[in-house]
């Protein structure tokens, strides 16, 4: 079998960081102070939309609206309360008033309107003693935070005889926002200190799990200066914050895992510090580099979305993704040049490790598992396939909506304010329709269209037109509610009738078609962009063509669970008591994506991490079986303590009252470890051992093509072969003294094979 060195790819960087250990270190520290201060207040300047298509219908007609006709669009509720008495008492009417003159004469506000001053049915409660005022604030969501900000104190609260409350669409988001900054802030509290203990449970020396937090916090403070830049030149939605904190340590904590035990494999072996950073980061460390890169083309997909929710997860994840993997490979190996040994220091878990179980042990039930699983592949493989489909069932079902203010926890202001609205007065107030008429009419002819639009199935009203010059609008009411999918197929109605003049529809309801449209548009470039870069990435690695193929429907299966779930739970409403949300009937039609791109990114990290193990044994050997059973009792204990980790890290994020982030970070959590438990310790065994070793067939150009560019994490045979046959095994790196070589016999896929050396590390 011929072997392919790639150890010099990396050699100059080698080189450099094994002689400049402490400049290497510096430069890290200097740029991470830079990045704290370039980072400062990036999460003011971002926004809590971006769910609609900058290019799509609804977008233009309300930009033309808000120029022409601000009063039409309005974007600030003021809920007045009349207490006791009714709205229309001389005195209340007097004070609201005056309270909409001010209001009427803040900067930045536009297009205000009252039921004191219109007398609109839908601007006045039922009970008579609440109505409202509707105003705009111009300019884009940060301008109008600022604003909100600067008016809200000297309105809300008690104005002489009205009591005033905050609604409308920039008053939920500004909301939002500010929510999710506090939740984040205590996601991180939860997150460090349970991500410590985990860590020292797992490298068992205090000072070795220091370094992967380290590496996470390098990552996050560069990618927060990364989105600081970023909101100078384009929007930037709050919500890829959650998508730093937890790709940021979750990453970090792979990438450490990965090459701090690589590390003290080495110097179990015998090697010196230096040789040992080398041999590191010619193998662990490419692998890194190259999971590192999967991860990213899978959020870069989100890029081919127009909306910049999505965009925002694509900037965040490529940005902290590519600062961990670079982090590793600069903070780690110089930390480690300087530890050497010491880097199995204060090994908290030694008295307790006597206790419990032999040093010897370690790996062993990794290896059983394995060769269980491949004696019974038939039953594992299809069975596991068989659950985890019926995992993903729910999702069929699903209903795609848009955000709106029940995303915010019960007892939020805006929210109780919102659902006031929609309970005590009649219609919908925002939730109608907008139809812009562009170009010269006569009467005639606006009022033959009205009353074509007013015929269609499904409208309760039809307003207007206002005109001014050649543009007017129409005002629709709906019979049902904002986003049902009756609404929407009253959009397409309105948008399928003919006109004398240009039309265009908007509102909530035609904003979510659009959406929806622009997602299915570019749905198959993303998902063929994904697919594509990975098998070719896959293929680099391994050299396989069924491998990449293989890769590409595992880690699909591996997030059934997950959708099915975010159905189940946050579309449905079971668990909506205990973990504490109310479910709108829909889910948010982006985070879907979101939660894919990342997902099946978060599952190529792990299947790199564990196929690059398996194609080293076979490289080396030759057995395929043995090869799987190899790669599972090295990587497995790894994957699983990673993958709790970063479960942890998601629960944390998952505990934001704000019901997106929930979804997402509990979604994720159940996602990684689905696979990691699922997917890699029985699905790819099972299907590996079945596949034989037709597994590793390529046709002959791309076997000479592998040869030339592949990657390997693999040393060269003789070097690793001679000094594996010159060691006894003592030591694992761990300070645990003699190695585990196991206790199985031959056959049980628990012996020894070459290099299968197990350290403490999980």
């Amino acid at each position: 079998m011929s072997e392919v060195n790639t150890g010099p790819r990396l050699g100059g960087w080698t080189r450099f960081v094994t002689a400049r250990p402490r400049l290497s270190l510096l430069l890290t520290l200097v740029i991470t102070a830079l990045a704290v201060f370039a980072g400062s207040g990036a999460a003011d300047r971002m926004s809590s939309g971006g769910w609609a298509d900058p290019d799509a219908e609804s977008t233009y007609a309300t930009k033309v609206l808000e120029r022409e006709f601000p009063a039409s669009q309005p974007n600030l509720l003021l809920l007045v309360d009349s207490g006791s008495r009714t709205v229309d008492d001389p005195a209340v009417a007097a004070e609201a008033e005056r309270l909409t003159g001010r209001l009427a004469a803040e900067k930045g506000i536009t297009g205000i309107g009252s039921y004191w001053q219109t007398r609109a049915p839908a601007l006045r409660a039922e009970d008579g003693h609440q109505a409202l005022i509707a105003a705009r604030i111009e300019g884009d969501e940060k301008t109008a935070a600022a604003v909100l900000d600067r008016i809200a104190p000297e309105y809300r609260g008690t104005q002489g005889l009205l009591k005033v409350s905050f609604g409308g669409p920039v008053a939920v988001q500004h909301e939002m926002q500010e929510i999710i900054q506090e939740d984040l802030l205590r996601a991180e509290l939860i997150a460090l200190p349970v991500t410590l203990v985990l860590l020292v449970m797992v490298f068992g020396s205090a000072v070795a799990a220091l370094l992967p937090l380290a590496v996470g916090v390098v990552a996050i403070l560069g990618t927060n200066a990364v989105l600081r830049g970023l909101t100078e030149i384009t929007e930037v939605s709050i919500f890829a914050q959650n998508l730093t904190t937890a790709l940021g340590l979750g990453l970090a904590i792979d990438y450490a895992l990965f090459i701090v035990r690589r590390f003290r494999e080495e110097l179990a072996e015998g090697a010196e510090v230096r040789e040992a950073v080398g041999v590191t980061l010619r193998t662990a460390g490419r692998t890194v580099l190259f999971s590192a890169l999967t991860v990213a083309v899978s959020l870069a997909a989100m890029m081919v979305f127009p909306q910049y929710f999505l965009q925002s997860f694509a900037y965040a994840g490529i940005a902290v993704v590519l600062l961990a993997a670079v982090a590793a490979l600069v903070l780690l190996p110089a930390a480690l040049m300087l530890l050497g040994h010491r880097v199995n220091s204060l090994d908290l878990r030694r008295l307790l490790r006597k206790k419990t179980r032999k040093p010897q042990e370690e790996g062993v039930g990794w290896g059983r598992a394995a060769a269980l699983v491949m004696r019974r592949a038939p039953l594992f493989a299809f069975g596991t396939a068989i659950v985890l489909v019926l995992l993903g069932l729910p999702f069929l079902g699903a209903k795609f909506g848009t955000a709106d203010y029940r995303q915010l926890p019960a007892g939020a202001d805006v929210r109780i304010v919102q659902e006031e609205i929609r309970d005590g007065f009649p219609g919908n107030p925002g939730g109608a329709l907008e139809i812009l008429a562009e170009g010269r009419a006569t009467p005639a002819e606006y009022t033959a269209y009205r009353d074509r639009i007013a015929a269609l199935p499904g409208v309760r009203r039809i307003d207007g037109p206002v005109t001014s010059g050649t543009h007017g609008y129409f005002t629709v009411l709906s019979k049902d509610e904002a986003v049902d999918e009756a609404t929407q197929r009253l959009v397409r109605d309105i948008r399928a009738e003919s006109a004398p003049f240009d039309t265009s529809v908007t509102g909530v309801a035609a904003m979510l078609v659009d959406s929806k449209t622009a997602i299915a548009d570019r749905l198959p470039w993303a998902l063929g962009i994904i697919m594509v870069v990975t098998l070719i990435l896959v293929f680099l690695l391994t050299g396989s063509v069924l491998i990449p193929i293989q890769a590409v429907v595992l880690n699909a299966l591996s997030l059934t669970a997950m959708f099915g779930a975010m159905v189940w739970v946050f579309q449905d409403g079971h668990l909506s008591g205990l973990l504490a949300f109310t479910s709108s009937g829909n889910i948010e039609t982006t985070v879907p994506v979101v939660m894919f791109c990342v997902a099946f990114g978060l599952s190529m990290d792990y299947g790199v991490f564990l196929l690059s193990r398996i194609k080293e044994e076979y490289d080396r050997g030759g057995d395929h079986e043995q090869a799987v059973i190899f790669g599972l009792r090295r990587t497995g204990g790894l994957i699983t303590a990673a993958a709790v980790i970063l479960a942890v890290v998601m629960v944390a994020i998952g505990t934001s009252r704000v019901t997106n982030t929930k979804m997402l970070g509990l979604g994720l959590a159940l996602a990684v470890l689905m696979d990691a438990m699922v997917v890699r310790s029985l699905l790819v065994p099972a299907v590996m051992k079945l596949t034989g070793k037709a597994t590793w067939w390529a046709p002959g150009p791309l076997r000479r093509f592998h040869d030339r560019f592949g990657l390997s994490e693999g040393e060269p045979v003789p070097s690793e072969a001679t000094k594996d046959g010159a060691k006894d095994g003592s030591g694992d790196g761990s300070g645990d003294g003699p190695g585990d070589r196991g206790d199985g016999g031959p056959g049980d896929g628990t012996g020894p094979s070459a290099r299968d050396r197990d350290t403490a590390v999980v």
